[in-house]
Order: structure tokens, then sequence, then C-alpha cells
């Protein structure tokens, strides 16, 4: 398995932008499909975008619905690095957001069997 850590957080005005960083180490980056997921305090974890493994369809992104066309997602697999670039940013996306590493891409928490420990992001209005 690979360790996650994520970086970047931190408070960011409506409408402006940040990026979060997700580290890997261990063996087999390149093998992994990677997600983007995000929780509010009482609230269930949900999907905010995935991205393929390099050995399959290498590149292909998912995302949800409510980040489509402003949240963009990005792999380095000489890096070991997994990004999420975040744009017209709204006080709703204030979330805990974590990134996951599993087999396959998909829309559902436990499809990843690697998390990282989440990073806090809030958006002040």
């Amino acid at each position: 398995q690979v360790q996650l850590v994520e970086s970047g957080g931190g408070l960011v005005q409506a409408g402006g932008s940040l990026r979060l960083s997700c580290v890997a180490s261990g063996r087999g980056f390149v093998t992994y499909a990677m997600g983007w997921f995000r929780q509010a305090p009482g609230k269930e974890r949900e999907f905010v975008a995935a991205i393929r493994s390099a050995s399959w369809t290498a590149g292909s992104t998912y995302y949800a619905d409510s980040v489509k066309g402003r949240f963009t997602m990005a792999r380095d697999n000489a890096k070991n690095t997994l990004y999420l670039q975040k744009n017209s940013l709204q006080p709703e996306d204030t979330y805990v957001y974590y990134c996951a590493a599993g087999r396959f891409a998909g829309t559902v928490s436990n499809a990843y069997t690697s998390w990282g420990q989440g990073t806090q992001f809030s958006v002040s209005s």
C-alpha cells in the first residue's frame, strides 16, 4: 500500500483559488487510481474527483457535478503527487479534504484502500 499526506489547506476568500497536494510514499503509485473526497462535520464523506492509474486509460478524470468546471485533478507520476486545483471557490466548498488510493477510480469511498489524514480548507464570504 501507499501512504498519503495531503497539504495546501487553509483559508481563502470566496472567488479565490487554491491547490491541494497529496504526496504518496511506498511502492506503485503509478498503478493506483486516485481520488479526492471531502467531509463536513457530522456528515458522510463525499466524492469530489477521481483519476485513473497510468496503466488504465491514463489521465481519465471524473468529477462530482458540484465541482465540475471549477476543480481540476491531475497527477504527476514522476513526483508521486496528486493535485486538486480549485477555482471560483465558494463558502459551501468548506470541508476537510482527503486523498485516497485504490485499484479503481470509483466514486464511493469503499473503492479506495489507502487514505490521507485530511487537510482542512475553508472559504470565507
